[in-house]
């Protein structure tokens, strides 16, 4: 039997045809037992997925991080987040939009959720440094995440680094009057981007203005914050597996 990946996970919490909330809960753990032998780990990674994945494959994401990294020779801890994004319809093109749509409004929903947590695992494990990877609308999850944690004051650099890969949100969030301060406050260190301008999804979401210049495209435009910093990278789909190959090296 193969070992459970720890997750932290807001299934059923939103609904998958309309993104509504379903349920107000924070967020739960499972299994419980795995967090409590996280406390006082020096460094933990949180990947958040993209869209229609279901819980299997949320599993399956936190696998190919954990298994690259480790082959890059990173040691600590890698965990899943499991958000519902297995939107109704997301695989069939006449619902594209409405399933995408659903999956961003959850996602945005979602920041409340993995924020809470980030802050309840630092309460208990202060100097424990937390690592967050997000793949294509899991960039959303943690933007969401970033606007909950700049709220309060005491959230400043509580992130220590951020990944993103094959990113849906728009390409001016690294430069704007908005976002880059709050980017800038509660990252501690850097916020890394991997784009790649033959991304089929991302180009095709662009072309049908689903997502208007995506920031996993063309990278960012404008005058960024100076930790943020990215890299042009060559996968061979848009998939996280193909990210996750052309990853050379981390943190």
């Amino acid at each position: 039997m193969s070992k459970i990946i720890p997750r932290i996970s807001t299934r059923g919490y939103y609904d998958l045809t309309n993104g509504d909330t379903l349920k107000n809960n924070s967020y739960f753990l499972y299994p419980k037992k795995d967090f409590a032998k996280l406390i006082g780990s020096k460094e933990l990674t949180i990947m958040i997925h993209g869209l229609r994945n279901d819980n299997a494959g949320a599993v399956a994401k936190v696998l190919i991080a954990k298994n690259r990294l480790k082959k890059l020779g990173y040691s600590y801890p890698v965990i899943g987040y499991s958000y519902d994004s297995n939107t109704t319809g997301a695989h069939l093109v006449k619902y594209a939009k409405r399933a995408l749509y659903a999956g961003q409004k959850i996602a945005k929903k979602n920041g409340r959720n993995l924020s809470l947590f980030i802050q309840d695992f630092k309460q208990k494990s202060p100097k424990t440094k937390i690592r967050l990877i997000g793949h294509s609308l899991g960039s959303q999850v943690i933007l969401s995440t970033i606007e909950h944690l700049s709220k309060k004051p005491q959230n400043k650099g509580i992130v220590e680094a951020v990944y993103l890969f094959g990113a849906s949100i728009t390409e001016d969030i690294p430069s704007s009057k908005k976002y880059g301060p709050l980017l800038n406050k509660v990252v501690s260190k850097k916020i890394v981007n991997y784009f790649s301008p033959s991304d089929e999804v991302l180009y095709w979401a662009n072309r049908q203005k689903f997502v208007k210049g995506p920031l996993g495209l063309n990278g960012a435009v404008g005058r960024t914050i100076p930790k943020y910093k990215q890299k042009s990278v060559k996968p061979k789909n848009h998939r996280f597996a193909s990210y996750a190959q052309v990853l050379d090296h981390f943190p």
